[in-house]
């Protein structure tokens, strides 16, 4: 059990003699956790969740079914680790500059990605900017599978009208992982476009965020951007 290991090898008092940084990532687990089973202290139960989940990325992916189905969890533990995992994204958010400048599709990789490319659904965002790229807005306008019947341009460009911002970007996560736009992708990206025209708000790009990186539509010359 933890209480037999020796004083400097348990996490808690470590955390305190010598701060958060000293500890692994299970040690850090193990104190969310609290306790194990009756079979494993909960330092063991917490390398044995990381390994069960290829890591702490792993781990911020799975669903409150998958961390329940879990021998040693149960609700309070699953609750625990979500609030846990869901505060260090909000942080992450919160410590991205006011106003932050868009100058290329990994300017929006990095500000989005720490959410989005976990997300178990399409979250379809728009970022909308200013003369000089910077971001005004980055509301979420559609939650679901990205097509044509379901995205209402109006709601696409609602922001930048009342903001009288002259551009947006639009970005849309693939929960699969994988990045590469689809052929409905596309085809929404063209309607979007030929809508901020007839606004006169330019649609700089459409970037598709995945656990394995990102693409940029206008990059690859899709959705009626010129290469």
């Amino acid at each position: 059990m933890i209480r037999d290991l020796p004083g400097g090898e348990r996490p808690r008092e470590r955390l305190r003699d010598a701060g958060p940084r000293s500890l692994s990532g299970a040690g850090l687990l193990a104190i969310l956790l609290r306790s194990g089973t009756a079979s494993e202290n909960v330092l063991d139960l917490a390398t044995r969740v990381l390994t069960q989940f290829e890591g702490l990325a792993g781990l911020a992916r799975a669903s409150f079914t998958d961390l329940c189905e879990v021998y040693g969890f149960g609700e309070a533990k699953t609750c625990q680790l979500m609030a846990a995992m869901e505060l260090g994204k909000r942080l992450q958010l919160a410590s991205v500059p006011e106003r932050p400048v868009i100058n290329s599709p990994q300017d929006v990789a990095d500000l989005v990605s720490g959410d989005m490319a976990d997300y178990e659904q399409e979250h379809f965002r728009v970022l909308v900017l200013d003369t000089k790229n910077h971001v005004l807005a980055m509301p979420d306008v559609f939650v679901g599978s990205v097509n044509s019947t379901t995205i209402r341009t109006a709601e696409v460009f609602r922001d930048a009208v009342r903001r009288n911002a002259p551009g947006i970007i639009i970005v849309h996560n693939h929960p699969s992982g994988d990045p590469t736009p689809s052929a409905e992708d596309a085809g929404v990206t063209r309607e979007i476009v030929a809508a901020g025209k007839a606004l006169d708000i330019e649609v700089l790009d459409h970037v598709v965020i995945g656990r394995n990186g990102h693409v940029s539509l206008k990059e690859r010359g899709l959705g009626g951007f010129a290469v």
